[in-house]
């Protein structure tokens, strides 16, 4: 199983001839030998099955500089077509690995170039993997961010740990934890135009992210 790489976009016929919902996952790994890679393009996949169009948003191959909001996003590197590719999705899937109990700065990063325009009312998954104990911390932070962002976060998540023994030449040892991370690409599916819920307090007080 090979990470989808993002020269492109996967796109599979919806069910009735409607427009195909629009799945984009955005991974928080630079390794080049990446489990949340491997992880995220095993839920892309499974949302591909489900009649998604597909983006795999691979930080490894895009030049995102540390934000600055002195700079202009058309001006920073990769930002702008990050925040395009997200804001062209209906639904999101955001994949990190634990790093000190949080997430990852290239995923951080990528987020400060985005505001409401990439987020507000979306539907959004979560995935994170750790090389020890459940990285359940990452999540949370994951979900706040969500929050103050005003989208809406799937209640289903998957959690990875000790990945190094979760994966054996590229594909999952354990069946049951495939089987939640493919439920999550599921779900970025079934849930991608949800009737969204109403405006959080977190989202209210997020001035920073008008007018990315």
């Amino acid at each position: 199983m090979n990470p989808t790489k993002s020269e492109g976009r996967t796109r599979v016929e919806a069910d009735g001839g409607q427009e195909p919902i629009r799945v984009a996952a955005l991974c928080g790994s630079l390794r080049e030998e990446s489990y949340t890679a491997l992880a995220l393009s095993r839920a892309l996949e499974e949302a591909g099955r489900g009649g998604a169009e597909t983006d795999f948003v691979d930080l490894r191959e895009l030049e995102v500089p540390t934000f600055d909001a002195d700079i202009d996003r058309s001006e920073a590197g990769d930002a702008g077509e990050v925040a395009a590719r997200l804001r062209d999705a209906d639904a999101i899937l955001l994949g990190s690995p634990m790093y000190h109990g949080s997430y990852s700065s290239p995923l951080k990063t990528a987020l400060d170039y985005c505001g409401f325009d990439e987020f507000e009312d979306k539907t959004v998954g979560l995935l994170a993997v750790a090389g020890g104990s459940f990285p359940v911390t990452t999540l949370e932070h994951l979900r706040s961010v969500c929050r103050s962002l005003n989208a809406w976060v799937i209640p289903h998540q998957a959690a990875i740990p000790t990945a190094r023994t979760a994966f054996e030449d590229g594909e999952f040892v354990d069946e049951k934890l495939e089987e939640r991370v493919a439920t999550l690409g599921r779900h970025a599916v079934q849930y991608a135009r949800i009737e969204p819920d109403p405006d959080s307090f977190e989202s209210e007080q997020n001035v920073g992210a008008r007018g990315r």
